[in-house]
């Protein structure tokens, strides 16, 4: 019986792994990584630097945290909107530090742009967390926000101040945060030690906070941050997270020990499969469980376990129920904007199968073993889905190959630019362009879109914000997956 039901499993692995793409063309990923870091020059709020590329964006929000007597200034639109988000901009954060650490080497010319967009994420949380015991993790009131469609540059919306203290905890925010402060400060170890000092140094502080004064930032600022970024999951797995990040920064015995500590009471082996900005599960267990596979954290093994059964749960065939995969072999979970799990579950993917490669060990799963070469074939699989191999025949990347979406879910890229309709465009005058059938005519280049469902089917249409918009945090990890892959181009 047992021989009997392996049978599928391998057959359907064999299907999507094996079977020539629909569309398939081989990739330029030194393109698509080079567009993907383009991206985040397109969602800098704040005073843009000289060398800004993408030239149709201007200087926007430069007095925000004025109401609150801060500077605020800086940062960076996690996706469609205006709003300046805490909690998925530090993941966005850690995730391009978490890139550079893992494939920074692969990058080539573009490694300097990559780090360049850590920077402009750090610079803004340095600033979110200058005052001791506080922590800025908004600005911009969301519902003003989403009753227009503006510009950033003409935003006349409010610009409303929210934050985290000892009275409002939010212990899930900050602890995302610490966890970006903390693995930039290895970003910029070598670059430039006075700055990776002071990352580190306000990532202590920050974890600090998060640990002593604990809760949920969506109980102390609900009406703000829900149901927008509302963390559902809790704020248990933030710390874990965060103290995983500073014990490798750091090398601490403290973080160790409160990791080792902790690992029971703060859920470590909760949902294996989930990983994004509100979920760290599978991220922390992979993350940790390098240390154990390089033969020194013996005390972390049971991690490298929880990180062994995430593998199982997400691959073809053996999936886990949560995990689908669509008929173009698309990973599919429930919830909108699919494209962010499929960059954040490949990203670990494919570090965890290089971990397993230095170590010579394979994962096994059942009766069937997998090994680093079948997790990176299931990582590219979804890579060049993204990149154009898929039923639609496009390239869900805005600006690479022929076809790609051209009615993103963007308000800056929809609306005719400054420099093209210089003068003020308020709030629900942008409207028409909302509504418009016509492309959008400011490239976003690099973005990638929430993209398809189960289908595999895609609407290029504004309106379907969970399809057509594009986030930081999808990008995020796809910039270590491309650097991966643009100096690994021919690997099969």
């Amino acid at each position: 019986m047992a021989r009997k039901s392996l049978i599928f499993p391998v057959i359907l692995l064999a299907v999507l792994l094996f079977s020539p793409p629909i569309h398939s063309a081989g990739h330029d990923y030194r393109d698509a990584l080079r567009k993907s870091i383009l991206f985040f020059e397109g969602q800098r709020s704040g005073k843009l630097p000289p060398d800004q590329r993408l030239k149709w964006r201007r200087d926007s929000a430069l007095r925000d945290g004025s109401s609150a007597g801060v500077d605020l200034s800086g940062g960076y639109y996690d996706a469609g909107d205006n709003v300046k988000f805490g909690f998925p901009m530090a993941f966005t954060t850690t995730m391009l530090s978490w890139s550079i650490i893992d494939f920074g080497k692969t990058m080539g010319p573009e490694l300097r742009n990559a780090v360049k967009a850590v920077k402009w994420g750090t610079d803004y949380l340095l600033k979110a967390t200058a005052i001791p015991g506080v922590v800025f993790v908004q600005v911009g009131d969301a519902y003003s926000d989403h009753n227009c469609w503006e510009r950033p540059e003409d935003m006349d919306t409010l610009r409303s101040v929210y934050k985290i203290d000892r009275a409002h905890p939010g212990s899930d925010v900050a602890g995302e945060t610490a966890a970006a402060l903390a693995a930039a400060s290895i970003v910029f170890r070598k670059r430039d030690p006075a700055y990776s000092r002071r990352l580190l140094d306000r990532a202590t502080r920050v974890f600090a906070f998060a640990n002593r004064y604990r809760g949920a930032y969506s109980n102390s600022l609900y009406h703000a941050v829900c149901p927008f970024y509302c963390d559902f999951n809790g704020y248990q797995d933030e710390l874990l997270w965060g103290a995983a990040w500073l014990h490798k920064a750091s090398r601490k015995r403290a973080y160790r020990e409160f990791i080792v500590k902790n690992e029971v009471i703060l859920k470590a082996g909760d949902t294996i499969n989930e990983f994004g900005w509100d979920n760290k599960h599978a991220g922390i267990n992979v993350l940790i469980s390098k240390e154990v596979l390089m033969g020194k954290a013996e005390y972390f093994e049971s991690f490298k376990q929880n990180a062994d059964g995430f593998i199982c749960s997400i691959l073809p065939g053996i999936s886990h129920p949560q995990v689908q995969y669509s008929r173009g072999g698309l990973l599919v979970k429930t919830g909108g904007s699919n494209m962010q799990h499929v960059t954040s579950l490949s990203f670990l993917l494919l570090a965890y199968s290089n971990y397993l490669s230095h170590a010579k060990k394979v994962v096994p799963c059942g009766e069937l073993t997998a090994s680093p070469s079948l997790l990176r074939q299931v990582a590219k699989r979804q890579v060049d889905y993204i990149l154009g191999d898929n039923p639609m025949g496009l390239s869900y990347m805005v600006g690479y190959g022929q076809k790609f979406p051209r009615r993103i879910h963007h308000r800056g890229s929809s609306v005719p630019s400054v420099s093209a309709h210089p003068s003020h465009i308020g709030c629900k005058e942008g409207s028409r362009y909302f509504l418009s059938p016509n492309p959008n005519p400011n490239l976003l280049v690099g973005a990638v879109v929430g993209g398809p469902n189960v289908t595999d089917a895609f609407p290029d249409s504004r309106p379907y914000f969970q399809q057509s918009e594009p986030t930081t945090y999808i990008n995020a990890p796809l910039v270590g997956l491309l650097g991966y892959f643009s100096s690994h181009s021919s690997w099969r």
